[in-house]
């Protein structure tokens, strides 16, 4: 029979599988790789208003968290690679084997295109006497008729500079990594130069599409904490149809990896990482760390994945207002969705001014039903300080 929880415990459960209720769980550099290869991918932004996506999902909550342990997990330790994913992501470099069928479909797609092949062997044999290169340093000139298969959302092609396209090119193929960026330059090397040619070279896990959809449907579930089977932007990038996402539950539920449950008030089925049980057992014996925290998430966390099922389980509305019109936005371009304790209790809009290191509190919503006391103003100042400090700003302007 299934399990029925109340949603209460559906906060508890997601918000602790995602550290981020009671005391941090993950601290420093090490606790910020731990995340990622609990949750598989964390999604990349360059916008950087008051940090970049990534580096505010790992703010809130990794101890002690600073931008330059990211950076280094990325481009020094290349522990993590920053590559295509759920959309552009981070995610650990150890998951590499598992998208060689994304490689491959890449590779074959830049054949298509008539002078790609050319161009890139003059790329690869440029960048190997000379090291990192950017679309502005790599000495191919030229436009070509061409788009990225980065995304295979559309079908569609353009004239693009030679020399960009052609990095992007070798870059989803799996020939190039980022070896650097400055600001939002990117700089690319060979990606055998960085991975053992152990790893670039083992064969993917997964032995057909849908063993591959299947891998990715649990990493999503693990990374949200509890996801439904319906259509959701959590499962954007894996590029599958509701047969395919029908089939791959059906198949982690029978091989036992995954556990549907009920949540009290929501008609669908949810879905749990089977190891993930002792967990959700602990959260509805009241055996878990409740302390509670304030945090700001960042806007594509993968917590926030899916819209929809936090509005059922938080009763809780959130759009990102970036590319709505100014004229039309209820709140502000760049707003951060505000935790405090196990409820979403409003959200910030707050941008750091880096040359006069001053973080500008631009606004702040509460929810309707939510009463300001001394307790929750005094943990909305710690964490504003926290993000200042994260920013590297000295004042904070209210």
């Amino acid at each position: 029979m299934m399990m029925t929880i109340t949603r209460d415990h559906a906060k508890r459960f997601i918000l602790s599988r995602q550290g981020l209720l009671g005391n941090y769980r993950f601290a420093g550099k090490d606790g910020a790789y731990q995340y990622i290869r609990q949750a598989g991918c964390i999604q990349y932004d360059p916008v950087d208003v008051c940090g970049k996506n990534a580096e505010l999902t790992l703010q809130s909550r990794v101890k002690g968290f600073r931008k330059q342990m990211l950076s280094d997990l990325l481009y020094k330790d290349r522990l993590l690679v920053d590559y295509s994913d759920k959309e552009l992501s981070i995610w650990p470099s150890e998951d590499w084997p598992y998208f060689s069928s994304y490689r491959e479909m890449s590779r074959k797609h830049g054949e298509s295109f008539p002078g790609i092949p050319e161009l890139e062997k003059e790329a690869i044999e440029y960048i190997r006497e000379h090291g990192p290169v950017s679309s502005d340093t790599l000495p191919i000139e030229g436009k070509i008729f061409w788009h990225s298969s980065m995304h295979w959302s559309g079908h569609w092609e353009k004239e693009s500079q030679a020399a960009r396209s052609v990095l992007e090119q070798l870059y989803t193929d799996g020939v190039l990594l980022i070896h650097h960026k400055s600001g939002s330059r990117k700089f690319y090397d060979l990606a055998d130069k960085y991975l053992p040619e152990k790893l670039l070279n083992a064969p993917n896990p997964c032995v057909d599409k849908a063993a591959m959809i299947e891998w990715r449907v649990k990493r999503r579930i693990g990374a949200v904490g509890m996801l439904w089977k319906r259509h959701s932007d959590a499962w954007l990038g894996i590029g599958m149809n509701t047969e395919e996402r029908n089939a791959a539950f059906a198949g982690v539920e029978a091989s036992g990896e995954i556990v549907p449950l009920k949540v009290e008030g929501i008609k669908e089925a949810l879905y749990i990482l089977a190891e993930d049980i002792p967990l959700l057992e602990a959260v509805v014996k009241d055996e878990i760390d409740r302390k509670g925290r304030l945090e700001f998430l960042a806007p594509l966390d993968p917590m926030m994945w899916d819209r929809k099922l936090v509005e059922a389980i938080w009763g809780y509305k959130y759009s990102w207002e970036i590319y709505t019109p100014p004229a039309m936005r209820k709140y502000g371009y760049y707003v951060l969705p505000i935790l405090y304790g196990q409820e979403l209790v409003g959200r910030i809009e707050a941008a750091a001014d880096r040359k006069g290191k001053v973080l500008m509190v631009k606004n702040i919503w509460y929810e309707p039903d939510v009463r300001q006391t001394k307790k929750l103003n005094h943990a909305l100042d710690s964490a504003i300080q926290r993000l200042a400090r994260f920013n590297e700003c000295d004042q904070i302007k209210e």
